[in-house]
């Protein structure tokens, strides 16, 4: 494939993994607004379903697309800095989403699932979200400033 059409694969797997990740954290904001705990459940079952399904295969398109095209352009990976603190903060992204934000979507669902409407497990229920709402903006945030990165391309150090 040639240089552009990697170059396609990667931004258009960018709009997917940022597109998903974003309408997720709009939904759940929607859901957590309605206090019904099973909207919420069924809310954060389709989050997840959603990141099977568009997140992780933009996670390989980016991957994929962004080494490739790299290579077919002759630009080096780990000298370029824009390149390299882009990786690294996609890197964030993926350890926060690994070990907070997709553990916590599954707490979330089956918590949701056994709460009563009591006001303890109202209580309960957003501290999870509100940590869920936390490393999720994180992991949305860090993908975000690698965008600007990639498309202002600073003169940063690279290794």
């Amino acid at each position: 494939m040639s240089y552009l059409a990697w170059k396609l694969l990667h931004i258009a797997s960018v709009i997917l993994f940022l597109g998903n990740i974003t309408t997720g954290l709009f939904w759940a904001a929607h859901a957590h607004r309605t206090r019904d705990f099973r909207l919420i459940a069924s809310t954060f079952e389709g989050i997840i379903r959603s990141d099977r399904w568009f997140t992780l295969p933009g996670v390989v398109g980016i991957l994929i697309g962004g080494v490739a095209a790299a290579l077919e352009g002759d630009v080096p990976l780990w000298s370029t800095g824009w390149i390299l603190w882009s990786i690294i903060l996609f890197s964030i992204s993926g350890i926060v989403f690994g070990i907070w934000v997709a553990p916590l979507q599954g707490k979330i669902v089956r918590f949701a699932r056994a709460a009563d409407s009591s006001s303890q497990a109202w209580d309960s229920y957003r501290a999870l979200y509100k940590r869920w709402e936390l490393w999720g903006l994180l992991a949305l945030i860090t993908p975000v400033i690698a965008v600007v990165l990639m498309v202002l391309k600073p003169s940063l150090p690279g290794l």
